[in-house]
C-alpha cells in the first residue's frame, strides 16, 4: 500500500463520510485511473520528437507510453491517417497513487509563479483534467537532455457522482486548488 493510499483510507474516507453522509462504503468516491497525454503537432514532420516524448513520458509515469496515431487525414495540417501525433499512458492501482503523490508533492510546487490549480477542469461527472505547460517540472527528467519542452494533459478519473464531491476528494488528497 502506498503512502497516499494509506492517507486516503485513514483520513480522507472518514472526512468524506462525515461531510456527505454516505450510507454504503461503496458510495465513497475514490480514484480509478490517471491518464497522461502529450500531443505533438510537429511530430508528423520529425519522428525523433515522438520517440523522445514517449521516452520522457515513460520516465515520468514509470510505465511504458503508447504512441497515438491520427484517425483521420487533414490536408491543412499535412496529416495523414496513421501518422504518429502524440503519446499517452494510463495509470491504475499503485502506479496511479505513486504518480498522484509525486504530482501534488513534488511537481506542482516546481511550477513557476504557482498560485494553485484552477478548478474549472471538472467535466460534470466527477473527473478532473488539468494541463501543464512544461513537462520538465517532474524530477525524473534531466532538463539538459530535453530538446523541446512539451505540454501535458493529466486526467484524474474518480467514482464521484458530482464535481463537488470530486473536488473535495482531490483537495483532501492534497491537490492545491485556487482559493
Amino acid at each position: 500500500m502506498t503512502r497516499l493510499e494509506q492517507v486516503y483510507k485513514e483520513k480522507v474516507v472518514p472526512e468524506l463520510l462525515k461531510e456527505y453522509g454516505y450510507k454504503s462504503a461503496m458510495e465513497i468516491p475514490r480514484l480509478v485511473k490517471i491518464s497522461l497525454n502529450i500531443g505533438l503537432g510537429q511530430a508528423s514532420q520529425n519522428s525523433k520528437l515522438i520517440e523522445a516524448a514517449a521516452d520522457e513520458l515513460t520516465a515520468i509515469a514509470g510505465q511504458k507510453a503508447v504512441v497515438t496515431t491520427a484517425k483521420k487525414s487533414i490536408a491543412q495540417f499535412k496529416l495523414r491517417e496513421g501518422m504518429p501525433v502524440g503519446t499517452r499512458v494510463t495509470l491504475r492501482d499503485d502506479a496511479m497513487w505513486d504518480f498522484y503523490d509525486k504530482l501534488v508533492s513534488f511537481a506542482l510546487p516546481r511550477v513557476r509563479d504557482f498560485r494553485g490549480v484552477p478548478d474549472r477542469g471538472f467535466d460534470g461527472r466527477g473527473n478532473f483534467t488539468m494541463g501543464i505547460k512544461e513537462h520538465t517540472i517532474f524530477p525524473e527528467l534531466d532538463i539538459d537532455k530535453v530538446e523541446l519542452t512539451k505540454g501535458m494533459n493529466i486526467t484524474v478519473c474518480t467514482t464521484a457522482k458530482t464535481d463537488k464531491e470530486s473536488k473535495t476528494l482531490l483537495a483532501l488528497l492534497g491537490m492545491p486548488f485556487k482559493k
